[in-house]
């Protein structure tokens, strides 16, 4: 489904508790527990809607991280946003784990942060890093980046996944492998991707992690938006297929194919598909 289609039926959900909601002298800010985890949630935004709403937000993909990390492991989580993921990783990987998430927006971090805080014991096993990852620590952070699903209408959204461009004014630029060097080469598990359309700019920076810890990526593969950022989806695969990946459907752990036409021929045009890529 397109993220267009999804976020006009969270619209009509929201727009019916917002009213009731309103009825009842209560806002949109609200504190929520789910599946045991502690959530400081806006309920306007996509996101934050979605775990409210019994936590239905990306439920395939928390499944698909269920079953592919193991207690103790190393796990990135790239595009964290509020937490959605981070905060669940950090349970999976136990005690002995380690999650980097990995936020550039101040908006997101903000709330990012606040959860964490919410969620000490689970805090304590996440570092969080406000940084743009791309190809090296000295390149340019865009100015501002998509962070935002508002459910209200408003102006200047994105013409196909009605987000909003939010600021990065106190992010960094970092590059994969530079932080994972500071871990002194703790082999990372698995990868939770999601940047829309900066996947590129990510993998430049990770070349040695791809080539000599060859992580699993849990990852929504969207050509148009890669397209928007100057990229392609070939440019994409060509990170992942020369280092012995193939490609698995996220639900079905289906093959998927592994050359950019093929896929194309799969996935219309402002629409994604979430997948699961490791090595044989």
């Amino acid at each position: 489904m397109k993220t267009s289609h999804k976020i006009g039926a969270a619209r009509l959900i929201y727009h019916v508790a917002h009213a009731g909601r309103s009825l009842l002298g209560r806002t949109d800010r609200e504190t929520v527990v789910r599946d045991g985890i502690t959530y400081d949630l806006d309920l306007s935004q996509g996101i934050d809607f979605a775990i409210y709403l019994a936590n239905v937000y990306e439920r395939q993909t928390r499944a698909a991280l269920r079953r592919l990390v193991s207690p103790g492991s190393l796990v990135l989580d790239i595009g964290a946003n509020i937490g959605a993921h981070t905060l669940p990783l950090a349970r999976q990987v136990g005690p002995k784990g380690r999650v980097l998430a990995f936020e550039p927006t101040d908006f997101a971090f903000r709330k990012l942060s606040r959860n964490l805080e919410l969620n000490p014991d689970l805090a304590s096993r996440v570092t969080a890093h406000h940084c743009f990852l791309t190809a090296t620590d000295s390149d340019q952070v865009p100015a501002a980046i998509y962070s935002s699903w508002p459910l209200e209408h408003q102006a200047g959204l994105h013409a196909k996944h009605l987000g909003r461009e939010m600021r990065t004014e106190a992010a960094k630029a970092r590059s994969v492998d530079s932080v994972l060097a500071e871990l002194g080469g703790r082999p990372v598990q698995l990868v939770k991707l999601d940047v829309d359309g900066f996947e590129c700019d990510v993998l430049r920076g990770a070349r040695n992690m791809l080539s000599t810890m060859r992580p699993v990526f849990v990852m929504e593969i969207a050509p148009y938006v890669l397209v928007e950022r100057g990229a392609s989806l070939d440019e994409m695969l060509s990170f992942f297929v020369p280092n012995g990946y193939k490609f698995y459907d996220e639900r079905t752990e289906q093959p998927l194919p592994s050359t950019a036409p093929e896929l194309l021929r799969m996935i219309g045009d402002g629409a994604g598909i979430n997948a699961i890529a490791r090595t044989a």
